[in-house]
């Protein structure tokens, strides 16, 4: 399986997003991607229950913990590596999270445009 090349939305190299709860496609931590990755888990969010709540709205519960695949469940505070699709639909319904734009794989942009997520940026100045 072949990663792509692992940096952030400004070239810079991807930082971690979140080791607790393990996140990213591959479980590394990291919002990598690949050819595989075909829903683009690209985008680091901070988790609000908000964010939650939409999500299990669109038959994707996030907060049930599945144990079978290892998946503690994610609560209000926690980072995770979201589909860049998914986080632009609850942009465009006034749901979307905030997001860690030094943890958010370059790839997103081919998705949600890098001045939309500049304005639900977490880590910026």
């Amino acid at each position: 399986m072949q990663m792509e090349a692992s940096v952030n939305v400004f070239g810079d190299p991807l930082l971690a997003c979140s080791l607790d709860p393990v996140t990213g496609f591959f479980r590394d931590g990291c919002c990598n991607t690949s050819e595989q990755d075909a829903g683009s888990h690209t985008v680091c969010i901070e988790v609000t229950e908000d964010f939650l709540s939409f999500s299990r709205s669109r038959g994707n519960d996030l907060s049930t913990p599945v144990e079978e695949f290892g998946f503690p469940g994610l609560n209000p505070g926690d980072r995770w590596c979201l589909c860049a699709a998914r986080w632009l639909e609850a942009q465009q319904l006034d749901m979307a999270p905030r997001v860690y734009l030094q943890r958010t794989h370059v790839k997103a942009l081919e998705i949600v445009p890098l001045r939309i997520l500049r304005a639900y940026a977490v880590d910026l100045n």
